[in-house]
Parts: C-alpha cells; structure tokens; sequence
C-alpha cells in the first residue's frame, strides 16, 4: 500500500506544479520526474497484484524516464554550475534507450533484468549526489549554501532509512520505510523550489514541520476513533494510515485549487463567493489594507488642517513680536509642525502606498543614482562611501524611483548609526542558482550596531530606538521590496555594525 501511495502523492506534486500560472522550467522539469516515479511505482503495485507482462513493462518504463529527468532536473536545480562530472540529461537519455532496447528484446524475461534497471537508477543518484555535493563547496551565497546543504542531508536521512527495505529481507518485522521516507523527500524539494526567495531558511523547516504535524495529527486522531468506534475491528498498519493521511494532506491545496478554476469556469458571476472561500486571509488582509488606507487619508486631513492654522498663526505672531526670545520660541512651534507634517506624509506614503510603475532597470544605474544623493549632500564628518557595484548586472524589473527610495531609507539609517563617523558600502552581486537568479544589494555600515531584541521589530511601523524617528522608513522599504517580489533582511552585531540585503528577482528573458 506505501508503493501506490507514493505513485499517489508522486501525481499529486506533479499536478500541483503543472497547473501553476508562474511555472518555471525547474518546475516543469521536476513535475515530469515525478510522472516517471509515478509510472514506476503504480507499475510496481498493480504489477505485484496483476503478476503480468503490461504491468512489468509499464514498471520498466518508469525506470527507464527516471534517470535522464533526473539529471535534467539537477543541473537546472543546481544552476548549470561547473562541474568535473558533466553529464548531460541527453546522454542519460541515449543511455535510458540502449537499455531499453536490450531489455525489451533481449532481457524482459531474464530474472536479474529488474536489478539491472536499479543498478542503472541508482548509479543516476550517485552522480546526481556527487553534483549536489561539488555545488555546496563551490556556493558563494550563504543561503543558497544552507539550502542545497538541506536538500543534501534530506536525501542522506532518505538513503539511510531506506535501508530498512533490505534489512526486512532478514528481519520482516522491520517496517519498510523507503517508500514513506521517498515521499517526504519529494514533498521537501516541492517546498524547496516553490519558495526559492524566502530570506530564511527556517521557514521552509517551519513549513514542512507544519505538513508533518498535521500528517501525524491526522493519523493519531484515525487510531483513536478506531480505537473508541472500532468495535474491536482489526487496526491497518502505521505505514498504511502515515501514507493516507499525508496523501489527504497535500491534496488539500492542488484539489482546492481545481476547484475554484471549475468553480470560476461554471460561475463566472460568483467571483467574489469564491474568493472568500479560498482566500479568506487574504481576503481578511485586504480589508485591512483598505481600512488602513481609509483612516489614514481621514487622520492626515483632520491633522493637517489645524497644524496649518498653528503654522499659520504663529509665523504672524513672529512678525508682530518685538522679542528674539519670543521669536525663537515661534521658530520651534514652526519647525515642530513642519516635522509633525512630514510624519503625517511619511505615514500617508505607508498606508496608501502609490501603485508601482515598473520597467526594466539598471541596478548598477540604481544604486549610482543613489550614491550620488548621499553624497552630493552634506556628509557628517568622519563618513566614507565605498561602492562595489558591477556594471554587467542582469537587468531587473523595477519601479525605479520607489527602488531608491527603498535603498535610499536604509542607506540614511546607516548614516545615522555611525555619529562617531565610519564607512558605509554598497554593493551589489547576483546570487542563487540560473533557475532563480537575484540580486543581492547589500548596505553595510560600521556603526553602533542593532541589538538583539531591536532586531526583531526594526521593519515594524512607528518603531524607532530614535529620539526624533518616525519608524516609518524601514516599514516603508520593506513594503516597496515586497512589492517587487523581494526580500529584505538585516545581520549585525552591538558596536559592530550591520548588514541589510535587498534581494529582489532578475527579470525574466
């Protein structure tokens, strides 16, 4: 039953990624790896029921579009790096023929055939190992290292456990996990290139970690209510109720996503209905954001017309008063308002951001412009600027103006974290594999550093550790880098400094 479950989830996945609007060339390729696991295993379990010639050849064939897939989705997983093991996928698929041809007319019924087809599969699997394992020595981006360092440990776990099929040769009361622990591999790696820009990589941990509780969740409420309800019927397996309950898991997204496509094609009127039942949280975030947007315009009028009335007045008073002290003091009210009146603007930009007007940009051009504004200014003393920003960038899809302001915010938090003066760096680079390339700009000063709890609400709205900060910027930034489909995050250590990296997708071609 683990082997018709595997060919079941097998399926799902590839449905899952087939029917994506925004599928890339690694999805496809990764959906059709798991159609071959899918013929293989759905040929192996009809073929132990329906001990026949079709079921033997349908199993043969899955073997047979495993390894040329499997390369194929390798080496564009892993970027098309460099590698002392070259081994294109079409070489894979000559291989995958010539076998084919002798097996079907030479050795279909030689009983060592079959073990000849794994020998073949997994000699695949060491090559494909040895590629991922070059690749995380040669990985320059940290994040990209831990991601495909991830990937690795969860096909060692995977080799291990499935060990446990050898050992029940010896000892049936082994339980036979290479099948349950394959499908949980396949599940990690959907994971893994459905979310390749998350900052952190603990998320994609949090994630899986939730699909596995509730995978559990649902298998010990199974026993329980066969335990209370059962009447004393005889209990399925732990492999067998494991396998259902993670094949009813992640059903849930790709049939509701089917769905609401059947659902808009039969009702196209019932938008709306359908919205809300799919999309309740962000339906729910919407309305925020509206409510949000809403408040602000009518909290910015009611501020706004009685600071103006106080400008107003006291610039006349100013006039009229024969007393410098008297005059210093309306110098204050009138620079206070005008502060006040740029927190009200500042917090309007936030809540009602302007729609972003993108186009393709320059990065390098970007970041010079930006460059240009910290220094045509007046520096504090003490202050340094050092760039490192490549001319041949690739090209990005960008608002540029809001993309200035979101680098530009965090550049003048910079300058203002060094009073004692110090060295501000921006640089630029690309990063990730050739599947999903980005580009990481990164602003780094040597100043007073971000404590520890600061760190984790810097980005939220109105929180300044600054006497005369509106918390507004960082907020501000981030929100222009999400709109773009990017992210943003932030090392550093008290007197040491800090790093923030912008890491926003290189356009498509």
């Amino acid at each position: 039953m683990e082997t018709f479950s595997l060919a079941a989830i097998s399926l799902t996945i590839a449905a899952s990624l087939l029917i994506k609007k925004n599928k890339r060339l690694l999805h496809i390729t990764f959906a059709a790896l798991c159609l071959g696991l899918f013929f293989e295993k759905t040929g192996a379990f009809f073929g132990e029921i329906f001990p026949n010639d079709f079921w033997k050849t349908f199993h043969a064939l899955g073997l047979l579009v495993i390894p040329p897939l499997l390369i194929a989705f390798s080496r564009i997983f892993l970027g098309n790096r460099e590698s002392p093991w070259k081994l294109p996928a079409a070489y894979a698929g000559l291989g995958s023929l010539i076998i084919a041809t002798v097996y079907f007319f030479l050795l279909f019924h030689w009983r060592y055939a079959a073990g000849i087809l794994y020998l073949y599969v997994g000699a695949t699997l060491v090559y494909c190992l040895a590629e991922l394992f070059h690749a995380i020595h040669n990985a320059t981006d940290g994040i990209e290292r831990k991601r495909l360092t991830y990937v690795a440990a969860a096909c060692a776990i995977t080799g291990v456990l499935s060990l446990t099929n050898i050992v029940h040769t010896y000892h049936p009361g082994v339980p036979l996990l290479s099948d349950i622990v394959l499908a949980i591999l396949i599940y990690f790696i959907l994971v893994i290139i459905t979310y390749p820009r998350l900052p952190e990589l603990y998320e994609i941990m949090v994630r899986a970690a939730i699909v596995f509780l509730l995978i559990i969740f649902a298998t010990v409420t199974f026993y329980l209510v066969l335990a209370i309800f059962g009447n004393g019927e005889v209990i399925p397996s732990f492999n067998l109720i494991f396998m259902t309950a993670f094949i009813i898991v992640i059903f849930i997204d790709p049939v509701k996503l089917i769905l609401k496509r059947a659902g808009l094609y039969l009702f196209p009127e019932g938008k709306g209905s359908l919205n809300s039942l799919y999309t309740i949280d962000e339906e729910v975030e919407r309305e925020k954001a509206l409510l949000l947007e809403e408040m602000a315009s009518t909290l910015a009028h009611e501020i706004r017309n009685p600071l103006g009335s106080i400008k107003g007045a006291a610039q006349y008073l100013k006039s009229d008063s024969e007393s410098e002290e008297n005059r210093e003091l309306f110098n204050v009210i009138t620079d206070e308002i005008d502060r006040l009146n740029n927190v009200v603007s500042r917090f309007l930009n936030y809540a009602k951001p302007g729609a972003i007007d993108p186009n393709t940009r320059n990065i390098a051009d970007i970041l010079e412009r930006i460059i240009v504004l910290i220094t045509s200014g007046h520096l504090p003393e003490g202050i340094a600027v050092k760039q490192d920003i490549p001319r041949d960038l690739p090209p990005v899809w960008v608002d540029g103006d809001q993309m200035v302001q979101a680098v530009l915010n965090i550049a003048l938090n910079a300058l203002e974290a060094m009073p004692q003066g110090g060295t501000l760096t921006i640089s630029a680079r690309v990063i990730g594999a050739e599947s999903s390339p980005r580009i990481d700009i990164a602003v780094e000063d040597t100043g007073e550093g971000i404590e520890k709890k600061a760190m984790e609400r810097i980005f939220k709205p109105f929180y300044t550790t600054k006497d005369r900060g509106t918390g507004i910027g960082l907020a501000i930034s981030l929100q222009i880098v999400r709109a773009h489909g990017g992210t943003i995050d932030a090392t550093s250590s008290p007197s040491h400094g800090a790093v923030f990296h912008i890491r926003i997708p290189v356009q498509e071609s």
